[in-house]
């Protein structure tokens, strides 16, 4: 079967699925604390980080409900993973996907997490038809928040004290595009 993410390329960037070897430059970003503040986990070591690898090397190549598209980010100077970011679809029926993603810290403020998500809308909306795209994200994470703005996502809901995670209480906002303002964005209206 044919891998659903041939790889892309961006100014300062590749879009690529997963090797391997990649999993060196994901410890340097998973093991941090500040990496992993608003996920759903805290800092991995090697071996955490190479069985979510494996995770995702595994996953079906097909486009079905709740399978998500691992995107491998790097930098084009470098050489170096700096990113884990991903298009899932939510739901087939009604083609609805959702993105997100991890940026190493040393790469944030440079505008590099709104070029992939630029590339992933772009995918999501061109190559496989999607109807709605929405970012998920903790409240207290302006930066990503901002950086969906930025690609012309907006506020569609903020849950207040929705999830229970790490030992506190986090609100949870969504934020979302729908492929006719995609469209709009990209010609320039």
């Amino acid at each position: 079967m044919a891998q659903l993410l041939v790889e892309r390329h961006t100014e300062r960037l590749t879009l690529r699925p997963f090797r391997e070897d990649d999993v060196d430059d994901l410890c340097l970003l998973y093991g941090r604390d500040d990496v992993t503040r608003y996920l759903y986990w805290g800092p991995r070591d090697r071996k955490a980080t190479g069985e979510a690898l494996q995770r995702n090397l595994q996953r079906p190549q097909e486009i079905i409900d709740d399978n998500v598209l691992p995107v491998a980010v790097v930098h084009s100077t470098s050489g170096r993973v700096i990113g884990d970011f991903m298009l899932r679809w939510l739901r087939n029926d009604h083609l609805q996907g959702e993105i997100g993603g991890s940026l190493h810290p040393d790469f944030h403020g440079q505008g590099l997490a709104v070029e992939v998500y630029r590339e992933l809308l772009d995918l999501g909306f061109t190559q496989y038809s999607l109807h709605r795209i929405i970012g998920r994200c903790d409240g207290r994470n302006r930066s990503s928040i901002r950086s969906l703005e930025k690609v012309g996502l907006h506020l569609e809901a903020h849950f207040v004290e929705n999830e229970y995670v790490k030992g506190e209480w986090t609100d949870e906002v969504v934020m979302a595009i729908r492929k006719t303002q995609w469209e709009q964005i990209t010609q320039g209206h």
